[in-house]
């Protein structure tokens, strides 16, 4: 069974930092994209960050609002991705999803992924 397990989240105060990480078990995803999604209450699913797989350059594609403050990265002998965020702001707050892309490139449309985790809840305060 192909699963992805997202790990990290938590209660944070505004500034403070928090990693995240996801897991791949039952294929390797090296040669996949990866990305960063998020939900909070009330709104639809959006895109946060997205890498390349293996073969397809080196790509990284940030949201505007998190550039700069979240760097999306991935160790492929372990199958994990993970995401640093820092200077956390209380918008921030969402249950976060990490996903594996059908493509090699990086891309940032939700229709393109294809195996998602089941979530994390990041809570930032002011």
């Amino acid at each position: 069974q192909v699963r992805l397990v997202e790990s990290g989240g938590g209660l944070v105060q505004a500034g403070g930092s928090l990693r995240l990480s996801c897991e791949g078990s039952g294929r390797t995803f090296s040669s996949n994209a990866m990305g960063w999604f998020r939900q909070a209450p009330g709104k639809e699913r959006s895109f946060v960050a997205a890498t390349s797989g293996s073969g397809s350059g080196s790509s990284t594609y940030y949201l505007d609002s998190v550039k700069g403050r979240f760097t999306i990265s991935r160790d492929n002998a372990k199958n994990t991705l993970y995401l640093q965020m820092n200077s956390l702001k209380p918008e921030d707050t969402a249950v976060y999803y990490c996903a594996a892309s059908r493509w090699g490139s990086a891309i940032s449309a939700t229709k393109d992924y294809i195996y998602w985790g089941q979530g994390t809840q990041v809570t930032v305060s002011s």
